[in-house]
């Protein structure tokens, strides 16, 4: 646990520049990328008060994408927002003062079993030491079918042009203008090795499978620098 309790304090650090180091980092397109998730899953439901839990919340980007995707399908909702970093939560309590924030971790949610439609977790599930603990708990908290959406940066297995300037990027540029905008290169140099330790797309289904959901979407963005995973909870 010595572990996430640094990657938790490392996100505590950079908090304050968090938002603007995103923007400038994925030139924008993380925002697209957590629309587009957050569209396809909103236009599965036809009902009012969606439950909604966005883990590894952070200062509430998903939180955003959520609602102005439940403005364009007259859905309402109620979200919650999770995170084990209070510097993050903090910020996000200013964006979203309506929005309830709960300081928690992904493998032990604060949350009663079979209450929640949706889970989403954007960018976070690598940050989590104890992940199938975690994906065991999104089952538990998750109505009978509901849905998980995970966007996440998944280990590369192809090669060619796309791939090696991902990871020159990733690997020489990102640091760099990470530690310019933070003042924590540590922090940004932290970001191609927790892809690099992360797992490929089928060794993530299969933990998904393991923990109880059934892959029903998969899709990569930006020529395979972020992908979407949507399962469906396949137990009751």
């Amino acid at each position: 646990m010595q572990k996430q309790k640094k990657i938790i304090e490392m996100f505590n650090q950079i908090a304050p520049t968090y938002d603007r180091a995103n923007r400038i980092l994925s030139f924008g397109a993380d925002v697209r990328w957590r629309r587009k998730a957050c569209e396809k899953v909103m236009a599965l439901y036809e009902k009012q008060n969606l439950k909604i839990a966005d883990i590894a919340c952070g200062t509430g980007d998903m939180i955003r994408s959520w609602q102005e995707s439940a403005l364009k399908t007259q859905n309402t909702l109620n979200i919650k927002g999770i995170d084990p970093s209070s510097a993050m939560l903090n910020i996000a309590k200013e964006k979203f003062p309506n929005v309830e924030f709960i300081e928690a971790q992904a493998q032990n949610l604060p949350l009663e079993s079979k209450s929640v439609d949706i889970i989403s977790i954007s960018y976070g599930i690598r940050n989590v030491v104890q992940r199938q603990k975690a994906l065991e708990e999104f089952a538990r908290v998750l109505k009978k079918e509901g849905i998980l959406v995970v966007l996440e940066f998944i280990k590369r297995e192809k090669t060619g042009f796309i791939t090696a300037f991902r990871d020159f990027y990733l690997k020489n540029i990102l640091p760099s203008i990470g530690a310019m905008i933070s003042k924590n290169k540590s922090a940004y140099e932290y970001l191609p090795n927790s892809i690099e330790g992360f797992l490929s797309k089928d060794e993530f289904v299969l933990e998904l499978k393991n923990a109880g959901f059934k892959i029903f979407d998969f899709k990569s963005f930006s020529f395979g620098v972020s992908s979407m995973f949507i399962a469906k909870k396949n137990k009751i």
